[in-house]
């Protein structure tokens, strides 16, 4: 069989692992510098996508090759020979015990927080998807009937997704990738797709305090769960309770912040399906800090506390992590277009003790006017490398503050990746004297 994998980044480079024996491959990538492995074909530059109806499948190996680009550079009829990672390994898992989350932010904070609590209560699990481990790799695990599968699925991964979990969570859901989406629509849409194929029987948990998440598990036949409120979890008075059940109070929590409250009631609610034991989810949620890159703290210099949340990505999530802090924080702001508006976030940061803003990157002007437009004023560049943006901040930082990367923007401009910039932002931490 002609097989084509598009894109070669770790999930192509799984789907060559999966489907090289006995099929003649050809990779398909946009860059022309790209190391390929011996033995493989090859149809890389500018136009890769083109031609692809002379092979008999097609894998969309990396998720950000939109499937309209695959049409536009073929025909519609191009997408029955067209597959991916996730829907492979949906079709043939050994274990039916999948548990797939979705939505804006929060997904691998609230994925693993599942893996672990499923784990402390003597289940086996496997966690990959968006997070970590590609799918398919996934099934080098030797995955058991009686084993629980946690993935963490993005909009990229869901968009032409054709199968559904038995279990599904749909976490607080806001405009995102909208300079890959051609519009809101289309991101629901995409998220709908994790509960579209459910059955009456399955299950979808939602927030039930965000109407896209509403919308999104609308489409679900199965039964429907909310939490941050019953009969989920929910916080009580400081207390994280489930069917009438106390688990921890949330000063017990180790993840900063209120945001996180929901990450926890989200894990929770899905976890109690499987099982109740209250003393091991107890002890996850009380030991648990975080993920990388998610309101990571670093060291704390001078007085001055530095934390990484690189992750952090849009107007949204830069905004629950200025909220994590009471402390007056030198906040880092800025990198390349997610076609977000910063009017919300501007407001943030004017009503909540920041010292100092250093923006960078493409959006950073951007952002600037859009603080300026709210009357705060006190903004400065950060500079063109994270060690210059770094040391800039601790020049502005006075003891007991925090300096905080959150940039409410993707990394693109400056940076590899997300984890490159959070990296870069470490290691010049790391040498402040």
């Amino acid at each position: 069989m002609r097989v084509a994998i598009l894109g070669y980044a770790d999930q192509g480079r799984a789907a060559l692992d999966y489907w090289r024996e006995g099929n003649e491959i050809t990779i398909c990538d946009s860059r022309t510098d790209v190391e390929l492995p011996e033995g493989v074909h090859h149809q890389l530059g500018e136009n890769y996508l083109q031609n692809l109806d002379q092979f008999d499948l097609i894998v969309r190996g990396a998720p950000s090759i939109h499937p309209r680009y695959i049409i536009e550079a073929n025909s519609l009829e191009i997408m029955n020979k067209v597959t991916t990672v996730t829907n492979e390994f949906f079709r043939v898992c050994p274990s039916k015990n999948i548990i797939g989350v979705t939505g804006t932010k929060g997904k691998g904070t609230t994925s693993t927080l599942i893996t672990k609590m499923l784990e402390a209560s003597g289940q086996r699990v496997h966690l990959g998807g968006n997070i970590g481990t590609p799918p398919l790799d996934i099934l080098k695990a030797d995955i058991q009937s009686d084993d629980w599968v946690v993935l963490e699925l993005a909009n990229f991964q869901l968009i032409d997704f054709k199968y559904s979990p038995p279990i599904a969570v749909c976490l607080m859901v806001v405009p995102e990738h909208l300079d890959w989406h051609p519009d809101i629509n289309e991101y629901l849409v995409s998220k709908q797709q994790l509960f579209a194929h459910q059955t009456a029987d399955d299950i979808a948990i939602y927030y039930s305090k965000n109407r896209n998440s509403r919308q999104v598990v609308s489409v679900s036949p199965g039964v429907k769960v909310p939490y941050m409120k019953a009969p989920g979890a929910f916080v009580d008075d400081g207390m994280i309770t489930i069917d009438g059940q106390p688990i921890c109070h949330t000063r017990e929590l180790k993840l900063l912040g209120r945001h996180n409250w929901q990450n926890v009631c989200a894990a929770l609610t899905a976890t109690w399906i499987i099982s109740k034991d209250v003393e091991a989810i107890r002890s996850v949620l009380t030991t648990f800090s975080g993920l990388e890159y998610r309101l990571q703290f670093i060291r704390a210099v001078d007085g001055v506390s530095y934390y990484n949340d690189s992750f952090g990505t849009t107007p949204e999530t830069a905004i629950v992590a200025i909220k994590a802090f009471e402390q007056p924080k030198v906040l880092i702001l800025g990198g390349s277009d997610k076609g977000a508006s910063f009017e919300k976030l501007a407001q943030a940061v004017h009503e909540n003790n920041v010292r100092q803003v250093l923006t960078i990157g493409k959006m950073g002007p951007e952002i600037g006017q859009a603080l300026l437009h709210v009357g705060f004023e006190d903004i400065s560049d950060g500079g063109q490398t994270m060690d210059e943006i770094v040391s800039n901040a601790a020049r502005l930082a006075e003891p007991g503050d925090v300096v905080l990367l959150s940039t409410a923007c993707a990394s693109f401009d400056m940076f590899k990746n997300y984890k490159d910039r959070g990296q870069q932002f470490n290691q010049a931490v790391q040498v402040l004297a």
